[in-house]
């Protein structure tokens, strides 16, 4: 009776995922014949990876990890064997590996350890395996990333053996070295913060190894302090900053990391300066801290934008000069650094300290030399407190220069300019570059079409050339990877096109001819939201293209634009279809009525001309062109509605001929209402809206009407990212009305700063074009803030970011419509609340009206000013007077009319 073969019987024991048998022929083999077995494992394993979530994969795999790691004898080939992508996902037990591996030499185990753990963590080697080879080996713990955060999971999985975590670490015979390992290590945040407190929390059982003796107290202290400074995530910061404070550092502790604590103050996250800055103020108090070190220190604190960390700091600067003013000299200039803070009230506080403690500089010798550095500081003073500051320090009033702290004049950014998009790429090696580009970071109007035009005109000209020429950029494809299973490919082209994709697909006929004659014949799945006219339009013509291309390839597209807006010239157009014609080319539907769409019209006789010359081809498209020229824009009838807290405009049918359009353009002209359109949809994807401007250029209301009630979510839910189009409609040929006004004034109080930034961005391009609307701008934000929808804190922060880019007098000329509806109830009823935020408000439009310039009375701000007590409100509002130059109110007047 035949032997069976050693290597037949591992391979049976590991597709059984017996690992118990596979350990034990492991053990009765030599290494010449567990080397032998190695092929035949590296062919099972190929076996396996093409299909890893099988049942046969998940039975095999630990099996096979077991007998790869046994049969390979260099340290290198079994660590590559065991943190290979294909066994992350179904490992053998530690254990078991610990144990065919466990009779090697000692070096050999102290190399495949250190070289586990130097694998990324991706490869999820477990914790478990590399401290056993570093316990059987007796080498040197690894303090790699890897092994670091295996061992604080270990630590922390306090539940299998009930101790603690200070308990733990008592025992681990590594506790130096790991720490201070754990500070040197990224990403360990969540672990050290959780939980909060209690022996079973790191915070805990660091400081209380640092007392009983187990960890060096300096050098734990110097490695958070070490770690703080460098820097890091958040999570990280938080969390030493924790560990930190349990630490309870003593004064000389303290005193011995001074600049530390400087340099904490200056560059830090704001809670961990925060108590650096307390750390140095308790030591200031007690007199342990030199005036020149509170000096430096001051300096760094004041130079921040946080207003909490700045008005603490020129408190404790506050008592330190009221106990001991000999330190004028040196703290003095230091508060001076406060001058230039965005927050206006800070600079007054700071002003307020220095005329306090100016008279302390006349006592000192070298008092001229500290005026001197004041008088330089109060050029960053607002205009209102610079006059005040010129008159303390005894300074002739300079003669007005346009710098950023004086009237000044505006300054706007360059109006952008359309650019004409350049020729398709004439070789497809650079057209498979940016397409490539496209697929890893989705471009501009301009990029995409360039690239759309390229890949129709060279899949006519030479299709198997841009075949080659493509097939590394789309390896990177889902649907071109071979045998993929797990998402149909003709339903994932069916739904949407996925921009470029569809076409790519089609060039290398990963999605069958039968799915593209029914996307093009039947059109979107989804069509009931406001979004689906535009969607629809560009969703065609990508459908069409993919569809022409297997079929009846086209020479190049008609809708190509001829500027990065998405207009197209008519000459262009006619010649476009004057060579369609000659070759005998039956134009693409979908791109014919793109094109119609992008034709430029504005220019009425240049418009009339084209028509003309469109007619003498004599085609049914040259006839539909020179028809659409001669046809005035229409435009829909429009109707304000609210919503709760929304302001929404909806819009009537639009008036053009339908038959002159297929009918997946045809929802372009459907009407738009708030209280009957289906408002979930699909149409989430912020790069896939830049495209919508370019597909009715000219008209960016007729886009901005159908995303209002999206662009509304950011200030009204609090979401995220639907400003992103506000920029491209307010760069976009046409005249913005309503529509986009409304959505920049939604965008304006937007919930996070980058939503906020796209409005600014949007507001300043409508300024630099001339085509902002103030009054409009402005009644629509007054009108949001009375119902809610804009919180008045959120809009100044957005007009303090557009102030500071010294388009002071058009953010006055907006506030200045603004502020009268929100201070109207406050002049009707002193008994009012006002609404919160409004004070800051009221210093932006201070610190826009007084580097403007502007004059004149702001109805009800008498009334506001005139109120009794000195909150942030009435200050702020006797500032806007004094800058307007309305002067005090009179007793009982009506609040509008200066004295």
């Amino acid at each position: 009776m035949e032997t069976k073969p050693k290597s037949a019987s591992l391979v049976e024991a590991v597709r059984a995922g017996s690992t118990g048998d596979v350990v034990r022929l492991l053990d009765e083999m030599t290494d010449g014949e567990r080397r032998a077995c190695f092929p035949e494992l590296q062919l099972l394993r190929k076996e396996l990876r093409a299909d890893l979530w099988s049942g046969a994969a998940r039975r095999a795999c630990p099996a096979l990890q077991v007998a790869g790691a046994g049969c390979q004898t260099g340290a290198a080939a079994v660590a590559t064997w065991l943190s290979a992508n294909d066994m992350r996902w179904w490992q053998a037990a530690s254990e078991v590996l610990l144990d065919v591996l466990g009779d090697r030499d000692p070096t050999w185990l102290a190399d495949l350890a250190h070289r586990l753990a130097g694998r990324p963590m991706t490869a999820r080697v477990p914790y478990a395996l590399m401290a056993g080879l570093v316990r059987l080996s007796g080498c040197a713990v690894p303090t790699t990333e890897a092994y670091v955060h295996g061992w604080l999971q270990d630590i922390g999985s306090i539940w299998p053996t009930g101790d603690t975590v200070t308990d733990r670490l008592r025992k681990d015979p590594h506790l130096a070295e790991l720490v201070a390992a754990l500070f040197e290590t990224r990403d360990v945040g969540g672990w050290l913060g959780w939980p909060d407190e209690g022996p079973n929390s790191w915070t805990y059982a660091l400081p209380q190894l640092t007392r009983e003796g187990r960890l060096d107290r300096v050098a734990v202290v110097d490695a958070c302090v070490a770690r703080l400074l460098r820097g890091g995530r958040p999570a990280d910061q938080r969390a030493f900053l924790k560990l930190l404070t349990a630490l309870d550092l003593g004064p000389d502790e303290q005193r011995a990391r001074i600049a530390d604590w400087i340099a904490l103050c200056s560059d830090a996250p704001s809670t961990v300066a925060a108590h650096a800055q307390s750390v140095l103020g308790t030591l200031a108090l007690d007199g342990e801290l030199a005036v020149r070190d509170l000096a430096e220190a001051s300096v760094a604190v004041l130079f921040r934008s946080e207003k909490k960390l700045v008005r603490a700091q020129l408190v404790l600067l506050g008592k330190i000069l009221g106990r001991d003013p000999s330190g004028a000299d040196e703290l003095l200039p230091a508060v001076a650094q406060a001058f230039g803070h965005d927050d206006t009230d800070t600079q007054k506080r700071a002003l307020k300290l220095v005329e306090r403690h100016l008279g302390d500089l006349d006592t000192l010798g070298d008092s001229a030399r500290v005026r001197a550095e004041l008088v330089d500081a109060t050029t960053q003073l607002s205009p209102g407190l610079r006059q005040r500051a010129e008159q303390l320090l005894d300074v002739a009033p300079q003669e007005p220069v346009h710098d950023a702290h004086t009237v000044h004049e505006e300054v706007l950014p360059p109006a952008p300019r359309p650019t004409r998009l350049a020729p398709a790429p004439r070789s497809a090696a650079e057209l498979a570059e940016e397409v490539g580009a496209l697929l890893a970071a989705d471009g501009d109007v301009s990029a995409f079409e360039r690239a759309l035009d390229g890949l129709v005109r060279h899949a006519h000209q030479d299709s198997a050339g841009l075949i080659d020429a493509l097939r590394p950029v789309v390896a990177r494809c889902w649907w071109y990877e071979p045998d993929q299973l797990y998402i149909g490919k003709d339903n994932f082209f069916r739904e949407s096109p996925h921009g470029l994709e569809v076409v790519l697909a089609a060039l290398f006929d990963e999605v069958s001819t039968e799915t593209l004659h029914r996307a093009v014949s039947r059109g979107s799945t989804y069509g009931h939201c406001p979004h689906s006219g535009l969607s629809r339009a560009v969703e065609a013509r990508l459908w069409e293209a993919a569809y022409r291309i297997r079929t009846q390839p086209l020479p190049f597209l008609l809708a190509t634009p001829t500027w990065s807006t998405g207009l197209l010239e008519p000459d262009e157009l006619i010649a476009r279809l004057d060579a369609y014609n000659k070759m005998g080319v039956r134009p693409g539907p979908a791109d014919l009525a793109q094109a119609l769409l992008r034709v430029r019209r504005d220019d009425r006789a240049a418009a009339e001309d084209a028509a003309r010359a469109a007619r003498k081809m004599g085609t049914a498209e040259a006839d539909r062109l020179a028809r659409w020229l001669t046809t005035a824009e229409p435009s829909p009838s429009t109707r304000r509605r609210t919503s709760g807290p929304r302001i929404l405009l909806e819009f009537g049918e639009v008036p053009v001929r339908h038959a002159d359009f297929p009918p997946e353009f045809r929802h372009l002209w459907q009407p738009v209402s708030f209280f009957t359109n289906r408002w979930h949809c699909r149409h989430w994807d912020e790069s896939e809206r830049q495209h919508w401007t370019a597909v009715v250029p000219g008209r960016p209301e007729l886009v901005a009407g159908r995303l209002l009630r999206d662009i509304s979510t950011v200030a009204v839910d609090d979401s995220r990212g639907g400003t992103a189009v506000l920029p491209a409609l307010a760069e976009a040929h046409g005249e913005p009305g309503e529509a986009v006004h409304l959505g920049v004034a939604y965008g304006l109080g937007a919930r996070h700063p980058e939503d906020r930034l796209a409005a600014v961005d949007a507001l300043l391009v409508l300024a630099a074009r001339g085509r902002l609307d103030a009054d409009r701008l402005a009644a629509d934000l007054g009108e949001l803030m009375q119902s809610g929808a804009v919180k008045p804190l959120r809009l100044a922060e957005a007009i303090r970011t557009a102030a500071a880019t010294g388009a002071y007098a058009t953010l006055w000329s907006v506030l200045r419509g603004t502020l009268p509806i929100l201070l109207a109830p406050l002049a009707a009823d002193g008994a009012v609340k006002p609404v919160r935020g409004l004070g800051d408000l009221l210093a932006v439009a201070a610190e826009c009206a007084e580097r403007s310039g502007a004059r004149g009375d702001l109805p009800h701000l008498g009334r506001t000013a005139d109120r009794r007590g000195s909150s942030r409100l009435v200050t702020e509002a006797r500032r806007l007077r004094d800058a307007l130059g309305q002067g005090a109110m009179e007793p009982g007047g009506d609040g509008e009319r200066a004295a």
